[in-house]
């Protein structure tokens, strides 16, 4: 399976991005992100179904992940970016337990390129 990512770049404090992920299949999808000399660490993430989702309390009320209504397409909708946003983010995908969020990167099959978000202040 691959992961297609598209959208990040630079932009500035305060402005909005959106990142997606496209699968196809039942898969839980989840985006994690690695700053420089950080660990990866869980964002947020949708079950197939769409619901539940999760998103860490770092970004909680400023980003938003949804799935279309296909499914096939992951989103993540990022507002009120913070310089400490910066990171590579990347797209993750579950396929045994696809109604199920994992916040582990060991939980995860199949894992996208990164895509880097840079926030300037």
């Amino acid at each position: 399976v691959q992961l297609q990512a598209s959208g990040g770049g630079l932009v500035q404090a305060g402005d909005s991005l959106r990142v997606s992920c496209k699968a196809s299949g039942r898969y839980a999808t989840a985006w994690f992100r690695q700053a420089p000399g950080k660990e990866r660490e869980f964002v947020a993430g949708i079950t197939w179904r769409g619901s539940p989702r999760y998103h860490a309390e770092s970004v909680r009320g400023r980003f938003s992940i949804s799935r279309d209504g296909a499914g096939n397409t992951v989103s993540l909708e990022m507002n009120r970016l913070k310089p400490e946003d910066t990171a590579v983010y990347y797209c993750a995908a579950r396929r045994e337990s696809y109604n199920s969020v994992s916040f582990s990167t060991n939980d995860y099959d199949y894992w996208g390129p990164g895509t880097l978000v840079t926030v300037s202040s």
